[in-house]
């Protein structure tokens, strides 16, 4: 991809305005739509009361962020501050004990929080996979996992597990399932891991330091075997330059996220409004333009919160998990339509790039991407919603490889080609502008990846010229022929728009 030449100045700043100008445009009719439906009967189980001296009302139709931030938030800050102090007086006094130590906290915390009954199950699930890992077979160890991971994912054993839950309280649901669904991820990994290991075995204690790590039990990310066992034991324990800053900084901008969405939800009903199909019918295009991307962002921005705040929690431990998710404004290929790197990065490690290789061959990619999002179906909770959405996932990514490879052929190889096919009933209003807006989006991605590109591989410093030995004479020098000059490469016209 040529990356050297830049877009003029002007350009970016008219794609930036045109952007910037559409989602102040879109959520102006959110917020109008908002507004105006506040009291409607369809709204009252969502919109509750918020901020009386303004006279907002809030939207809490996400009960993911609610029990985060609102509900159990003091529950989740003490038991994450609890990590962290004795985190840190663990490796101050046996810094080469400090997996343990994590375990032990962390079986602590869960047995306190949910009983010894969930404790004894998920031990249920680590004993299985790790007896099946000493076996050393990869199929195994997929169908000894996928049927435990089916154990809470489809009816009746669903209900059946339900038993082992002690208490009433609001939050337990969530926890147990979310610890059983991450606990097996994890012993899968574990158990694949230990299949790669030909000489010996991990240790048993192993994968309970790697499970009961408190801060990744219940709402992940899932950080792979390999990565952790190495991490966690890694005897330096030195940061580096400007690292603490960094965490402080990415600490900060968490909150500051957190009193944005906060805000915002008094004043743009995003996630109350879709669910009134009467209302939906009877708004503008732009309204449902700027409803459709502010859930998009706000799904977002829900993951790269609820992961960077324990993020943050692990690299305080030392560790480098895996990073948020990519903006949904910076995507525009398939191939990085993901809100969890954790399972992304777990799918293509064990999946999706040992079935696909370096995917250029299509059956293998096909092969690739049918099991890839077969196993996201089943970790998502099988249903009609997220058939549909696997199915178009893997449409997609497979379709970018047939056009990849049709395009490589000549002639299309050596020129560019765009078509468009335009058959939307808002047409050619409606369609022309989103078409338009999300092109000046993609110039603007494409123009912040070639700065990123730039800083990752700067140009070299060409070397100053040897200064010419000095003679005692000066005499004239006469060029009998025209000075030669090394050739210069020229990219050609319009090809790095069409990369």
């Amino acid at each position: 991809m040529g990356v050297k030449a830049a877009l003029p100045k002007y350009e970016l700043y008219i794609y930036m305005a045109v952007l910037y100008m559409a989602m102040i445009w879109a959520g102006s009719w959110v917020l109008e739509v908002s507004s105006v439906n506040v009291n409607r009967k369809a709204f009252k189980a969502t919109v509750k009361s918020g901020w009386h001296y303004f006279g907002r009302k809030m939207d809490i139709a996400d009960f993911e962020w609610v029990m985060w931030f609102s509900t159990f938030r003091n529950h989740i800050l003490f038991a994450l501050s609890g990590h962290v102090i004795f985190a840190k007086i663990c490796s101050m006094l046996a810094p080469q004990h400090r997996s343990i130590m994590y375990m032990a906290y962390g079986m602590m915390a869960i047995f306190s929080s949910m009983g010894w009954t969930y404790v004894a199950l998920i031990l249920s699930h680590c004993i299985l996979l790790y007896s099946i890992s000493l076996v050393k077979l990869r199929w195994l160890c997929f169908v000894a996992g996928f049927t435990s991971l089916a154990t809470i994912k489809v009816e009746p054993f669903i209900s059946w597990q339900g038993g082992f839950m002690k208490g009433t309280f609001e939050l337990q649901q969530v926890l147990f399932y979310g610890g059983c669904g991450f606990s097996i991820m994890r012993c899968m990994s574990f158990a694949l891991e230990n299949c790669e290991k030909k000489e010996s075995n991990y240790s048993f204690l192993e994968l309970l330091k790697y499970n009961f790590y408190l801060p990744f039990f219940y709402f992940g990310p899932v950080m792979t075997f390999d990565k952790f066992h190495t991490q966690v034991n890694s005897p330096d324990l030195t940061r580096k330059e400007r690292e603490m800053w960094n965490i402080t900084t990415q600490a900060v901008l968490h909150l500051v996220a957190i009193i944005i969405v906060d805000v915002l939800f008094h004043f743009l009903y995003i996630l109350t409004i879709p669910n009134d199909i009467k209302l939906l019918k009877h708004l503008s295009d732009w309204a449902l333009a700027g409803l459709a991307y502010s859930n998009l962002v706000y799904d977002w921005i829900k993951a790269a919160v609820m992961f960077g705040v324990i993020n943050t929690v692990s690299r305080l431990d030392h560790l480098d998990p895996p990073k948020p998710p990519k903006c949904i404004t910076l995507l525009y290929v398939f191939a990085e339509t993901h809100f969890d790197r954790g399972i992304n990065d777990w799918l293509c490690k064990y999946v999706y790039d040992y079935l696909g290789g370096n995917h250029d061959n299509i059956w293998n990619e096909l092969l690739a991407t049918v099991s890839t999002f077969g196993i996201t179906a089943l970790w998502l909770g099988p249903c009609e919603v997220v058939f549909i959405w696997s199915f178009f996932n893997c449409f997609g990514l497979n379709f970018e490889l047939w056009l990849a490879k049709f395009f490589s052929l000549e002639p299309f190889a050596s020129m560019e080609l765009v078509a468009r096919r335009l058959l939307i009933k808002g047409f050619p209003v409606s369609t022309l502008s989103v078409l338009f807006v999300t092109y000046c989006g993609v110039q603007l991605i494409k123009e912040r990846e070639r700065r990123l590109a730039l800083l990752a591989d700067p140009d070299p410093i060409p070397a100053p010229a040897p200064a010419p030995p000095p003679t005692a004479v000066s005499a004239p020098v006469t060029h009998t022929g025209p000075t030669l000059k090394e050739p210069v490469a020229m990219e050609e016209p319009g090809k790095e728009k069409a990369e």
